[in-house]
């Protein structure tokens, strides 16, 4: 027995070793597969966490920040990112060198030789290393370099902005609270970025600069910008191969019947391929507009047609049938405020602990106001007859001009009397009857609708002044003629006039005109008489002083 389990034991042994091998074989691919469970996990969860949306990003106010941030969120590379500079600045001016050069005799020869300083690095110019220049980047200004929320100026140049870096500006842009000038040259855009671009500027309060030059966009969307909210003051579209098709949309928007911009100051349109049809509908939009101060439509394709449009609006205009209706909306509107707000139930009653309200009362109440609306609207009626009525017989024009004056001075007395300084003064009784003290303001330019201006009727059209708040007109480079320059001198005298007959400290009319490099001899009459008479309207004019004698100094010589 004993020898055959010694003659076992080698096969016994083999076996056993055969055993421990599949184990550890086991163990091997035991470990493997929970590896690989735990990679395809892990994988799994990567992929979880990559198909989930990110939190969405609140921006601080700190543009740099959050440009880049934003900008690394919509998928752009590090290296895709423009960066955000200070806006590069003109060097100042050198001093000036040293007078007091140092002299140095030289010893060997003793001749005196003048020691001339090192000159200086230059300082009017900054470089880039190769292609820096040229790569985009947002140029801004601040108030103050060291607080990167005080940014008030962002300058895009020379790079496309496209629908994801529109996407960015309009997250960041609106929380930057003293941004007030934006600049686009050159960038692209299309009807699409435009269209971004005008829902959310209204969101910058503090807005108020538009620049968007060199940005040719076919479908020529540009008046969404300066539409009924829009914020701007200063906005400039040039070189942007505006036609009359974009013309006729910006003229809508500065105003029609029913609707004005009331913010825009100054709107230039210059370098744009803007034809007399074009003009024709800009100067429709200068109708029933009294905000707008300055506009240029130098270098465009505006001939005669285009010019007496435009010396038409700034003398006075006959009210189309729209005008006239809404003119005479506004008048039933304001004529009639039992309409609006009826007149409440007398105190005596109502308010008594005794003896309230009865129903007869309110019945005899609302038989007063039946009445009275009534009376009001034959009020009305009498009203638009006399205004539409034709001024016959002999009257002077002076005359006609002071009945408009009084008829529409009792309007505002009822607000408040002036001063003979021209200061609103309020003043009033107290709950005892004791005068209170009488405060002075100074004048404040209410924006009063063209429409509610004193009317003439001329061969049954009711005929309105013309526009006296644009001071500032840009005609250079164009395409006028001796027709256009008449048509404009004579509604700068027809201003003049007006202004002599009724004075209005905010309506002063043209007192700059612009029409150099036109379609006519700088010799012409209609030529030297405009610039004679724009040259007293110039409001920096200073006539030429006198001698005690009463000659001017001038012709004190002669």
């Amino acid at each position: 027995m004993s020898n055959q389990g010694a003659e076992r034991s080698p096969a016994a042994k083999q076996r056993f070793k055969s055993f421990v091998k599949k184990v550890k074989m086991g163990k091997r691919m035991e470990k493997a597969l929970k590896e690989k469970a735990a990679a395809s996990s892990t994988s799994q969860d990567a992929a979880d966490d990559e198909s989930k949306t990110p939190e969405p990003y609140s921006c601080t106010g700190m543009f740099e920040q959050d440009f880049t941030e934003l900008c690394r969120r919509s998928g752009l590379q590090q290296g895709e990112i423009p960066p955000v500079v200070i806006r590069p600045k003109r060097p100042p001016t050198p001093p000036p060198p040293d007078p007091k050069a140092q002299t140095q005799v030289s010893a060997e020869d003793g001749e005196e030789e003048q020691k001339e300083p090192e000159e200086p690095k230059p300082t009017t110019y900054t470089t880039k290393d190769k292609f820096q220049y040229f790569k985009p980047t947002v140029q801004v200004e601040m108030e103050n370099e060291d607080k990167p929320a005080t940014v008030t100026e962002i300058y895009i140049r020379g790079w496309k902005v496209d629908d994801t870096m529109m996407g960015v500006l309009k997250q960041c842009l609106p929380t930057i609270e003293k941004l007030h000038t934006l600049y686009f040259w050159n960038t692209g855009l299309t009807e699409k970025t435009i269209a971004e671009l005008a829902s959310f500027l209204p969101q910058c309060s503090n807005l108020k600069n538009l620049t968007l030059d060199g940005n040719p966009v076919l479908e020529e969307n540009f008046a969404l910008l300066i539409g009924d909210d829009s914020l701007l003051a200063n906005v400039s579209f040039r070189n942007n191969h505006i036609t009359d098709k974009g013309a006729e949309m910006i003229g809508k928007a500065l105003s029609t019947a029913k609707s004005c911009n009331k913010n825009l100051i100054s709107l230039n349109l210059s370098y744009n391929k803007i034809t007399d049809i074009g003009a024709t509908h800009i100067a429709n939009g200068l109708r029933m507009n009294r905000v707008v101060l300055s506009l240029s439509l130098a270098s465009n394709q505006i001939s005669d047609t285009g010019a007496k449009k435009l010396g038409e609006v700034l003398s006075r205009f006959p009210l189309t049938h729209e005008e006239t209706v809404e003119r005479r909306k506004l008048i039933r509107e304001k004529g009639s405020p039992d309409r609006k707000s009826p007149s409440p139930p007398s105190r005596g009653r109502a308010e008594s602990k005794d003896r309230p309200g009865s129903k007869g009362s309110g019945t005899v109440l609302d038989k007063t106001d039946k009445k009275r609306d009534k009376s009001s609207k034959k009020k009305d009626a009498k009203k638009e007859k006399e205004e539409d009525k034709t001024v016959k017989g002999g009257a002077k024009k002076d005359d006609k001009w002071k009945k408009d004056t009084t008829r529409h001075g009792s309007k505002a007395e009822m607000q408040g009397t002036k001063t003979a300084k021209g200061k609103k003064t309020v003043g009033g009784k107290d709950k005892k009857g004791a005068l209170l003290p009488e405060s002075e303001t100074p004048d404040v330019v209410e924006a009063i609708n063209p429409l509610m201006d004193s009317v003439e009727n001329i061969d049954g059209q009711l005929w309105i002044p013309g526009n006296r708040a644009l001071i500032n007109l840009n005609l250079s480079r164009n395409q006028i003629s001796e027709g256009g320059f008449k048509a404009l001198l004579l509604g700068v005298q027809y201003q003049m006039t007006l202004n002599s007959l009724q004075p209005n400290p905010a309506l002063k009319g043209l007192m700059r005109i612009s029409l150099n490099k036109n379609a006519i001899s700088p010799s012409n009459d209609a030529v030297s008489k405009l610039q004679e008479l724009m040259t007293t309207r110039d409001p920096f004019y200073k006539p030429p002083s006198q001698s005690p004698d009463g000659d001017s100094q001038s012709h004190g010589g002669q």
